[in-house]
């Protein structure tokens, strides 16, 4: 398995990752719950933030018709 140095770093870092989060849920669970309504309010803004630019070559010209 030949992986380039940045790649083997990602996995490492996303395994560490999901084995914290496999070890300190069942602990944190009642706390992680309750911050899922925080967590959808907060998306919320920022979904609305960054996907205003993705509106390119929607405008036309009055008078001009869809293809």
């Amino acid at each position: 398995m030949n992986l380039s140095s940045r790649r083997a770093w990602l996995l490492a870092a996303v395994s560490a990752g999901l084995i914290a989060a496999y070890l300190f849920y069942p602990e944190h669970r009642q706390h992680l719950f309750g911050l899922i309504p925080y967590a959808f309010l907060f998306a919320c803004p920022l979904l609305h933030f960054f996907h205003g630019g993705h509106h390119h070559g929607q405008h036309r010209r009055s008078g001009e018709q869809r293809p």
